[in-house]
């Protein structure tokens, strides 16, 4: 009882789930007084129809719309800055995202440069926001990031060649319309990493020591949701059914992961994307098994409840053996989805390992893991992964 009566905080934006919910972007623009809105996209999701859509609801709302889409797969300090000069130069008075966690990261760090004139690398770490952004609308097009119910936002230091977390209230979106119907365009290979980094958040925040009774039954249904549905629909991917179980699922870990953060393994999958420039998913996926080895005895019960979430049979077992039985279910997913490389199918050579694990320990994610893990722990890991 004293777990559920301990004082937490909980944000989240306004939320709208279901099909044809990105429809209402113009309403809801038009509710925050918008007049003219800069859309946030990427190249790929300009491809499909999403940011027509989007466009045609603003302007049936009488609003102006303004387009910027230099964004890459892993947002970069450039490009956010970039995009504040586009926001700027166009008097824009709201940002509206449509895409992946990249166009979303990208939306709250042009947001909060505009209002707080500053670089957005200064914002790094946790309540280092002053101001808060203009109104921003997120309307995901992947089921994995949740940037748009999320107080984070990750972009990508070109200098260090290191991703910076940014944690704050001020990077909650005002309104999240969360349509699984976007997701549909998603090739395989982006569902498999987006849904395995779903999976990565749901387990993280289970097992964070910034836990609450809120986050934790966010975080188990959402490992369930996940985890049962990742693999059909992979094989069925105009399923929109089995797409909104898994859309639900992301949403679901992204408010228990924004509410309770994360761990060693996003911490790690930061260090390691930033340096070699890979899907911030599949960098978890890969990861996720051999931090749940060294984490598992400091978080026991809690790992047992996550791995009953994934089916695992835990009866007459001992803690050891349900460690063993739930690693290799998570690998098990990650192959059915797949994702079938390690660290050394990439341009990653071991001696880079240690200032990887340096980079990692600094990230506001460690702070929430349920033991305190040190720079050889984390080398270990990322030799383990190999």
């Amino acid at each position: 009882m004293k777990e559920v009566m301990e004082m937490r905080k909980f944000v989240a934006p306004e939320l709208v789930f279901g099909a044809g919910s990105s429809l209402l972007v113009g309403q809801y623009a038009e509710n925050f007084g918008a007049r003219r809105v800069l859309i946030v996209s990427d190249p790929g999701v300009l491809e499909c129809s999403w940011t027509t859509a989007v466009k045609e609801s603003l302007i049936k709302a009488n609003i102006e719309t303004f387009v910027f889409s230099d964004v890459s797969e892993n947002p970069q300090d450039v490009e956010v800055m970039k995009g504040a000069e586009f926001y700027k130069k166009n008097n824009c008075d709201c940002i509206v995202a449509v895409g992946g966690g990249s166009s979303m990261d990208c939306a709250k760090g042009i947001g909060i440069v505009t209002t707080n004139n500053a670089h957005i690398l200064s914002f790094e770490g946790v309540d280092m926001v002053h101001a808060p952004g203009p109104p921003l609308i997120c309307i995901p097009t992947t089921a994995g990031s949740s940037a748009d119910v999320s107080q984070f936002a990750i972009i990508t230091d070109t200098v260090r060649h290191v991703k910076i977390s940014i944690v704050s209230k001020a990077m909650v979106p005002d309104a999240a319309l969360v349509d699984p119907t976007l997701t549909t365009t998603m090739d395989s290979q982006l569902t498999a990493a987006t849904g395995l980094d779903a999976l990565t958040h749901g387990i993280e925040a289970y097992v964070s020591n910034a836990n609450s009774a809120l986050t934790d039954l966010l975080a188990l249904d959402s490992i369930k949701l996940v985890s049962e549905n990742i693999v059909g629909v992979i094989k069925d991917p105009q399923n929109v059914k089995l797409r909104g179980f898994v859309m639900l699922g992301s949403m679901e870990a992204g408010l228990a992961f924004s509410n309770a953060i994360l761990g060693a393994v996003h911490a790690m999958a930061h260090s390691l994307g930033g340096h070699l420039n890979l899907p911030h998913g599949e960098c978890n996926a890969i990861l996720l098994p051999y931090v749940i080895k060294i984490n598992f005895p400091f978080a026991v019960e809690r790992y047992i409840d996550i791995a009953k979430a994934m089916s695992v049979d835990v009866d007459g077992k001992t803690d050891d053996q349900i460690c063993e039985a739930l690693v290799e279910t998570v690998i098990k997913l990650r192959k059915d989805a797949g994702m079938v490389k390690s660290l050394k199918d990439f341009d990653l050579k071991k001696e880079d390992i240690p200032k990887l694990a340096s980079l990692a320990l600094k990230d506001a994610c460690m702070i929430t893991n349920p033991v305190a893990l040190t720079q050889k722990d984390l080398e270990n890991i990322y030799e383990a992964a190999f």
